[in-house]
């Protein structure tokens, strides 16, 4: 049974903005540090810190919680299958906020452009 549907979108020049301006305190308050280097790896950094940064708003939006202290952006982090997947893992505050909810799974899928970075996520009970 699906209990919750969140979507984000975010430009990702806001994004870039706030690493040159607030590097690296902005990079480890949102992200963890496997995030940080796998976005650091590709040929565009902002653009999968901004697609990131939209998934961990749309969960937060798809729970009922938004970024705060039940759930906040280290609760959450978003890596890759080996066919590129993106999936979500939930640690911290997140995981036991994930068992609270009884949740299945939460799906989440992103997409970008040259401007924007967009991410929506389905959870599952």
């Amino acid at each position: 049974m699906i209990i919750g549907t969140g979507l984000d979108i975010i430009e990702i020049k806001r994004i870039k903005n706030s690493i040159e301006k607030y590097s690296p305190k902005f990079e480890q308050r949102v992200f963890t540090s496997n995030e940080i280097s796998y976005c650091k790896s590709q040929g565009n950094p902002a653009k999968h810190y901004a697609a990131r940064f939209a998934v961990k708003e749309a969960v937060s939006k798809c729970l009922g919680t938004g970024i705060t202290g039940t759930l906040g952006f280290q609760d959450m982090e978003i890596a890759h299958e080996d066919t590129g997947k993106p999936v979500l893992k939930m640690i911290g505050k997140g995981k036991e906020l994930f068992q609270r909810l009884k949740l299945k799974s939460i799906h989440i899928t992103i997409s970008h452009d040259r401007t924007h970075a967009i991410a929506h996520a389905i959870a599952e009970q």
